[in-house]
């Protein structure tokens, strides 16, 4: 029925153009360029339908058709397309000279876009001709054109294509660092294809460094992603990645076994292959052609898997099959085309679907980060002032009125903080963009911190609280003690929320274990308010909080729980919940910890006192901030630790400035008038490339991390800071500038 439709479109769309000729001898630019874009769509169908011959032909006549009108854009766009074509059945040569010409109109119009596909094709075509470094010159061009036009979902192609040159130059560990970097990139624009190809590709890159469990283990996971979506192609290669993977490993029972799977499938690939696939003698002599080709290369990888493994009768048996199916798939293929043809148009239907609710998917993801990015930076460059202020006075001994409300305000701008980096931390938990910390650290001693720390919250609703620790179960562990923390701290805190006059039972211990790895179960009891079982369904979503009684009544924002489960499964574990109205809740969550002894430990440095030490007469600071309240808090933290800073007020000014001094550090806010923090960097760093600079903001988005690295900042610090993080990293900073004069 497809096939109706399509040869129905191509007559109308014929007869509409004969119609048009008849009425005008010559045609007007219009109807000339909805010929041009007839006949691409025409050219387009033809490929999917593997008829290439008659692609080239409407890709012709519609560059014939562009040339009448003078439309240069489309003229770069059709070069392009049959470049591409004349790549797929191997023209190499011929193809090289329409993506030239194609550049050359795209740069001439300055048709960016478009160039940046002509790139990454190039980029594939000289890679395909074992011209590696210009290749990866053209993919790293196609690369930034995509960045500067916002088709950052054209990167994922572009990385595995760069990966796959690295692989073949054995740079193993750079091909395997662009592959991870596709695996990423293409789930996050659910690219099933690409996914499945740079899990694949990563496997033998994994495989050259050594790596042979982890190298199955991502070639398995690409040919279940290429199997759940019928990528033929991409089963085909992930299974002669595991038959390589294995036959380096000595087990030749399994590499042989991966063999036999791609024999089986080499007549679907077949009909998917490069080819120009027509009627006539042509077919004929390319389908004998590279049939003989395939099985010379299928019965080299075959014998030599007889010698290392003693299975001759097997390949026997194997090269018979093949030599079958091969001497078959001429019958088929005229057949199978059919079939292709009909799926193929069946899948573009739905593509179309998926591609349009994907685009809408994506312009939310993006207005909803920008929104938050907004936001959160308005909030806290305010919130700034407050929190720094607030300290400030309460370190300047105030009188006993004043105390009380400095504290409330210092609470206040607490709270205010937490919500927003609740809110950042439900966007980075939704976008996959939480990174596990793992460190060595004592459990029982962390989790009795927590319960000491909110006991106090716990006595003023009259509640006790109880702890018990698995006698046997070791306490050292190596984890994320910072997420584990937070979880408890959420959970315990909504126990002493809704529990009044009652009792709080905090338990922890083993559930299973396997030597050093555990699986561990932390449960939180209480006998408070407890849930109605109608709202427990909901309780981890966003903003649930039973009802608006509840909210009103206790406060909060409905986050936390909904923050416990992402970073639960951050962890790789679980989490549970049961509870009945009126009698009271326990949480249960399980997460795998992995046993290590202790180790010293480390005092904690006194930076101030260090930074003292320093030789602090030759120290120059600029802080360049627009906002006068951040500035004065920024210049007395500054002064407090004994350091003289200058202050300007606009990026400009920064500029002149650091031409007229010799600053150990700048200090540069990102958001102001004139140039940014961003410009100012820039064209700092094209006369000074050794100046420390950090970004101090209120951006805390990590999306916004590259353009920070791309302007030149040495390190960020986001505002309102932690005096203790900032003091830090002054020191190290000046120390090592100290340091290095003295050698010097």
């Amino acid at each position: 029925m497809s096939q109706i439709k399509y040869y129905i479109l191509a007559f109308c769309i014929l007869f509409t153009s004969v119609l048009i000729a008849q009425d005008n001898d010559i045609e007007d630019i219009d109807v000339i360029n909805l010929r041009i874009d007839n006949t691409i769509i025409q050219s387009e169908f033809d490929i999917k339908r593997g008829d290439y011959f008659n692609a080239k032909e409407n890709l012709e006549e519609a560059l014939a058709l562009a040339k009448k009108s003078n439309n240069r854009k489309s003229q770069g766009i059709i070069y392009s397309k049959i470049g591409e074509l004349e790549f797929t059945i191997n023209e190499f040569d011929k193809s090289l000279a329409s993506l030239i010409k194609a550049a050359e109109i795209q740069r001439d119009i300055e048709d960016n876009q478009n160039l940046a596909v002509t790139y990454s094709i190039k980029g594939a075509l000289h890679a395909g001709k074992e011209e590696y470094n210009d290749a990866l010159g053209y993919l790293n061009s196609a690369k930034t054109l995509f960045k500067e036009n916002d088709l950052d979902v054209k990167i994922p192609e572009i990385t595995l294509n760069e990966g796959k040159v690295h692989l073949k130059l054995n740079d193993y560990k750079t091909a395997k660092s662009l592959f991870e970097k596709t695996i990423v990139l293409a789930k996050k624009n659910n690219q099933s294809h690409t996914l499945s190809k740079a899990l694949i590709y990563n496997s033998k890159a994994l495989s050259k460094l050594g790596n042979s469990e982890q190298a199955i283990s991502s070639a398995l996971e690409g040919l279940e992603v290429a199997q759940s979506n019928n990528q033929i192609d991409n089963i085909d290669e992930a299974y002669l990645s595991l038959s390589a993977i294995y036959e380096n490993n000595k087990d030749y029972k399994q590499a042989h076994n991966y063999l036999q799977k791609h024999s089986r499938i080499s007549d679907s690939i077949l009909t998917l292959e490069r080819a120009v696939i027509s009627p006539g003698q042509g077919q004929t002599d390319y389908i004998e052609a590279f049939n003989a080709e395939e099985f010379k290369k299928l019965k080299k990888q075959v014998e030599k898997q007889e010698s290392d493994s003693n299975l001759a009768k097997i390949t026997t048996i194997l090269s018979i099959a093949l030599i079958t199916i091969l001497s078959l798939l001429t019958l088929a293929l005229y057949k199978n085309n059919n079939i292709r043809l009909k799926s193929n148009n069946m899948l573009q239907e739905k593509n179309d679907d998926l591609i349009e609710a994907m685009k809408r998917a994506e312009l939310a993801s993006k207005t909803k980060a920008n929104f938050l990015s907004t936001v959160t930076h308005e909030l806290r460059t305010p919130l700034y002032a407050v929190t720094g202020l607030t300290n400030m006075l309460l370190e300047e001994e105030p009188n006993e009125k004043q105390i009380p409300h400095l504290k409330s305000l210092k609470f206040s701008g607490d709270y205010l903080l937490t919500f927003i980096n609740d809110i950042l931390q439900i966007n980075k938990i939704e976008a996959n963009k939480v990174e596990l910390d793992p460190v060595l650290f004592n459990l029982k001693t962390k989790v009795e911190n927590v319960c000491s720390a909110l006991n106090n919250s716990a006595l003023d609703n009259n509640t006790k609280m109880h702890y018990s620790y698995q006698s046997d179960l070791p306490q050292t562990f190596i984890g994320d003690n910072l997420k584990i923390s937070q979880i408890l701290i959420n959970l315990i805190g909504n126990s002493i929320k809704f529990t009044k006059d009652g009792d709080i039972w905090v338990r922890v211990y083993s559930i299973a274990n396997n030597g050093n790895d555990h699986t561990l179960r932390f449960e939180i009891e209480d006998n408070g308010i407890g849930i109605s079982k109608e709202k427990q369904d909901n309780m981890f979503e966003s903003f649930s909080q039973g009802s608006i009684q509840i909210n009103r009544k206790y406060g909060g924002t409905g986050l936390g729980l909904s923050i416990v489960k992402g970073l639960i499964e951050i962890l790789k574990g679980k989490i549970y919940l049961k509870s009945e109205l009126g009698k009271g809740t326990t949480f249960f969550f399980e997460i795998p910890l992995t046993y290590a002894p202790e180790t010293v430990k480390i005092e904690k440095e006194d930076y101030t006192k260090n930074i003292s030490k320093l030789d602090i007469n030759n120290i120059k600071i600029l802080i360049v901030e627009d906002n006068k309240i951040n500035q004065m808090i920024t210049k007395k933290i500054l002064n407090k630790m004994n350091l003289q800073c200058d202050i300007v007020d606009n990026g400009e000014a920064a500029v002149e400035k650091v031409k007229e001094n010799n600053y150990n550090v700048v200090l540069m806010d990102i958001h102001m008038p004139g140039i940014s923090g961003l410009e100012a960097t820039k064209i700092i760093r094209t006369f000074d490339k050794e100046l420390t600079i950090f970004a101090l903001t209120a951006v805390t988005l990590e999306d916004k991390m590259h353009e920070f690295d791309e302007a030149g900042f040495d390190d960020i610090i986001s505002k309102p800071f932690k005096q203790e993080d900032f003091e830090k990293k002054l020191y190290e900073v000046l120390s090592s500038n100290q340091n290095s004069l003295a050698s010097h």
